[in-house]
């Protein structure tokens, strides 16, 4: 997220203010991780305000980077199925012009 057109912005995680640099393009996608983290933070934080914040900074994005696994493994199972898909219509159109029966 640095750059030479980096801008300083600041976000608030429980409570806590940090100043991040940031491409000026880049700004409203890193306030948006910067609330979804902030969320998961305080939900794993519950009401026990004693936690200690790299524990729950630690858990949160541990939670955050198992959710970022599954949507890939089903983006990659989507794209593996997509792939046969099309597979089996090429060989349906390669019959049509080739004149075998296709299945």
């Amino acid at each position: 997220m640095s750059s030479k057109a980096s801008e300083p912005v600041s976000i608030r995680l429980l409570d806590r203010e940090y100043t991040i640099g940031c491409e000026p393009d880049e700004r409203d996608s890193l306030m948006a991780a910067a609330k979804l983290l902030d969320n998961k933070m305080r939900e794993i934080r519950g009401n026990n305000r004693m936690a200690a914040l790299d524990r729950v900074a630690v858990l949160a994005a541990l939670n955050l980077a198992h959710e970022l696994q599954l949507l890939r493994n089903e983006g990659d199972g989507r794209d593996r199925e997509i792939v046969r898909t099309l597979d089996d219509l090429h060989r349906k159109l390669d019959g049509l012009f080739d004149g075998t029966p296709s299945r």
